[in-house]
C-alpha cells in the first residue's frame, strides 16, 4: 500500500512539474475547449516549432495530453487531452470511515451545525460532541440552519466521551477542543466561534466554511 501511495505522489509531482510552465499551462487550457494541431497551437502561443514539440512531448510523457493521426490530411495530427489528463492534480488524500464526528467545546453551535452539513452531503453517518457541553443548542446556530434550509436536529448537546467510538473519524471545528484533546483527532478545522461575537454575520460565516469544507472532504472519505 505505501509503495503503491508513493507511486501515485510521483505521477502527481510529474504533472505538476510538466504544468510548471506557463506555456504548458497555456497549452492544456486551449485544449480544454478543443483539439488543435501542433501548428494551430504554435499560431496561438507564437512560439517555434521546436519549442511546441518539446511542450508536447513534456506533457505526453506525463500523460496529460495524446495525439491522433487526422483523418483527412494523413500528415497532421491533432492534440487532445487525455481521459486523466487532469487526474491527480488536486489533493488525493483519501481516507476510511464507519462514522465522523465533529467536535467543539460546548457542541451548540459549530460542531452542530457541521454535523447536520454533512449529512446533507454524505451518506457516512455523523455526530457531534463537545469537550464542555452547553445546556443547550444556541439559538444563533438555529437560526443560521433556518435561514439555509439545513435540517438541525433538535438535540440537547453531548459530552463527547458519551458520543465517541473507537472507530470514529474526529474533526475538531474549535481551537479550544483541538488543542485540548491533542493528536486524538483525524482532522482540525480551525473556525471561530460565532457564539462568542453573536452576529447573524458570525454565525453566517461559520456555516459557509463548514460547508466549503464538508464539499471537499466528503468526497475524499470513503465508508468502511
Amino acid at each position: 500500500m505505501n509503495i503503491e501511495r508513493i507511486t501515485d505522489v510521483d505521477a502527481r509531482a510529474a504533472k505538476h512539474a510538466a504544468l510548471g510552465d506557463a506555456s504548458r499551462l497555456r497549452i492544456v487550457d486551449l485544449l480544454t475547449l478543443g483539439d488543435l494541431s501542433p501548428t494551430e497551437i504554435r499560431a496561438a502561443l507564437g512560439l517555434p516549432a521546436n519549442l511546441i514539440t518539446h511542450h508536447l512531448n513534456t506533457l505526453e510523457a506525463v500523460g496529460i495530453v495524446a495525439r491522433s493521426r487526422s483523418e483527412a490530411d494523413k500528415r497532421r495530427s491533432y492534440v487532445h487531452l487525455t481521459d486523466t489528463a487532469l487526474h491527480g492534480l488536486m489533493p488525493g488524500r483519501v481516507e476510511h470511515a464507519s462514522r465522523v464526528v465533529f467536535v467543539c467545546t460546548a457542541n451548540s453551535a459549530r460542531s452542530q451545525l457541521a454535523a447536520a452539513l454533512w449529512s446533507a452531503h454524505s451518506s457516512i453517518p455523523a455526530s457531534s460532541g463537545g469537550t464542555h457541553p452547553a445546556e443547550r443548542i444556541d439559538p444563533g446556530a438555529v437560526a443560521a440552519a433556518d435561514r439555509h434550509s439545513l435540517d438541525l436536529p433538535d438535540d440537547s448537546p453531548r459530552a463527547l466521551d458519551a458520543v465517541l467510538t473507537g472507530s470514529d473519524f474526529v474533526v475538531t471545528v474549535c481551537d479550544n477542543a483541538h488543542e485540548e484533546l491533542g493528536v486524538s483527532g483525524h482532522l482540525h478545522w480551525s473556525i471561530p466561534d460565532p457564539v462568542r461575537v453573536g452576529s447573524v454575520d458570525a454565525f453566517d460565516s461559520a456555516y459557509d466554511e463548514l460547508e466549503r469544507r464538508i464539499i471537499q472532504l466528503a468526497p475524499r472519505l470513503a465508508a468502511s
